[in-house]
C-alpha cells in the first residue's frame, strides 16, 4: 500500500463533539481541554461556532474562549459560522480562519439553516468577499456530500457542481463531510478521487461520522484517494443537532494510534490525547465511544515516537 509520511488531524471536539452534548462546558472547561490538545501538538481546532445560542446552547461563550486561546500565534483555530452575521461576530473577536457550512441536500440545508442549497451558494459568495475584505480565511464544508437523512443518496453530479461553485472562488480549504455516517470506502475513494484529480492544487479535507463504524476504513480510503486532512473528535463526541441519529464523529485519539502503527505521522503525541480523552469522560460524566481509551495502545515499538 502506497502511504503517505504525515497526515494532518483537526480536531472538532470542541465544536462538532459538545453541541449534543446535555452538559454545558464552562469557558474553564472549554479552556483546559484545549490547552491540552494544543500541548499534545495538534496543530488545528475548532474550537466553536458563532451560531444563535439558543439554537446551539454548548456555542454560546465560543467568544469569550477564542479570546483566550488566541494567544497561541501558532495554531490553526478555526470558528465555524453559519452565514454572514456569525463572520461578523468572528470577526469582532479576531478570528483569523472560519468554517463556512451547508447542505448538499436541500431538505437537509433547509432544517440547519433554513436556505436553500442554491441561497447558501449565494451567501457564500457574499461572506467570502467580506473575509478577502478582513484578511480572513475562508474554509467551506459541504455537508450530507454522501448521503442525507431526508433525501438519501445525495448524486455524485450534485456534488461536483457545488464544489465548482466553491472552487471558482478559492477558498482555504474545501471539506466533504459524512454528516450522518453512511459513507462507505468505496464511496469515499471514488467521490473524492474524481473531485482530486480535477482540481489536484487545491486543498481538501474529509470529515467523517463513525455512526455505523465504518470511520477509520473512509479515513483510509481517502487516503488512497489523495486526501492528507481530516476531522477527528477526541472521544468520538459528536452529531448533528438537524440530522436524526448521526452521532459520533471519527474519534481523534483513536485515527492518530491507527495511522501511527502504519507508520503515518500526525505529530500529535498519543499518550497525551489518551490522558486528554479520560479527562473529557470525566467532566461530561460518561463514557466515551474511544476504542483506545478503553483497550489502551498497542504496547509494541512504535515507527513514530511517542
Amino acid at each position: 500500500m502506497n502511504l503517505p509520511e504525515t497526515v494532518t488531524i483537526n480536531d472538532v471536539m470542541l465544536r462538532d463533539g459538545l453541541q449534543l452534548e446535555d452538559k454545558i462546558l464552562s469557558v474553564d472547561e472549554k479552556n483546559d481541554l484545549a490547552i491540552r490538545l494544543i500541548e499534545a501538538n495538534v496543530k488545528t481546532l475548532e474550537v466553536g461556532s458563532f451560531v444563535h445560542p439558543k439554537l446551539v446552547e454548548q456555542m454560546s461563550n465560543t467568544g469569550e474562549l477564542f479570546d483566550r486561546l488566541k494567544k497561541y500565534e501558532a495554531m490553526n483555530l478555526i470558528t465555524l459560522i453559519p452565514n454572514l452575521k456569525g463572520a461578523q461576530r468572528a470577526a469582532n473577536h479576531g478570528v483569523s480562519q472560519l468554517n463556512f457550512v451547508f447542505s448538499a441536500s436541500n431538505t437537509h440545508n433547509l432544517q440547519n439553516v433554513r436556505q436553500t442549497t442554491e441561497e447558501s451558494l449565494l451567501h457564500f459568495e457574499t461572506i467570502k468577499d467580506f473575509c478577502d475584505e478582513h484578511n480572513i480565511k475562508l474554509d467551506v464544508s459541504i455537508a450530507t456530500s454522501f448521503g442525507c437523512p431526508f433525501e438519501g443518496e445525495v448524486a455524485e453530479e450534485r456534488i461536483h457542481f457545488i464544489v465548482k461553485r466553491i472552487i471558482d472562488r478559492k477558498p482555504n480549504t474545501l471539506t466533504l463531510a459524512d454528516t450522518i455516517g453512511v459513507a462507505n470506502p468505496k464511496q469515499v475513494y471514488q467521490l473524492t478521487s474524481s473531485i482530486i484529480n480535477l482540481y489536484p492544487n487545491e486543498r481538501f479535507n474529509l470529515h467523517f461520522h463513525d455512526t455505523r463504524g465504518m470511520g477509520l476504513a473512509n479515513i483510509l480510503a481517502g487516503i488512497k484517494a489523495g486526501v492528507r486532512s481530516f476531522d477527528t473528535s477526541l472521544g468520538g463526541l459528536g452529531g448533528c443537532p438537524f440530522a436524526p441519529g448521526a452521532t459520533g464523529n471519527v474519534c481523534t485519539e483513536d485515527v492518530v494510534h491507527m495511522l501511527h502503527s502504519m507508520g503515518i505521522d500526525t505529530g500529535i503525541n498519543l499518550d497525551d490525547l489518551i490522558t486528554t480523552s479520560a479527562i473529557l469522560r470525566d467532566i461530561l460524566g460518561h463514557e466515551l465511544s474511544s476504542s483506545v481509551l478503553k483497550a489502551g495502545k498497542y504496547n509494541r515499538k512504535y515507527p513514530i515516537p511517542q
